[in-house]
């Protein structure tokens, strides 16, 4: 899954968070700027770690239903 993962953020409009992720773990770097912020992972496995929560937040598939209904029967 990880490179699937990699291939997705890579995909993703420059700038954003995920694109950053990715760039970072090809370079093998483990500090992060982003959006004022600044992060130091302790490994690229945690980076890869990071892309992979994105992605799975952006896939409409691991989304939860937003309505569940329920079916009654009188017997």
């Amino acid at each position: 899954m990880s490179a699937e993962a990699l291939a997705w953020a890579l995909a993703q409009a420059p700038g954003t968070a995920a694109r950053v992720l990715a760039a970072a773990y090809s370079s093998g770097a483990l500090r992060v700027t982003h959006d004022g912020k600044t992060i130091e992972y302790r490994s690229t496995g945690e980076i890869m770690k990071a892309i992979e929560t994105l992605r799975g937040a952006a896939l409409p598939s691991a989304r939860r239903p937003a309505v569940t209904l329920g079916t009654f029967s009188r017997l």
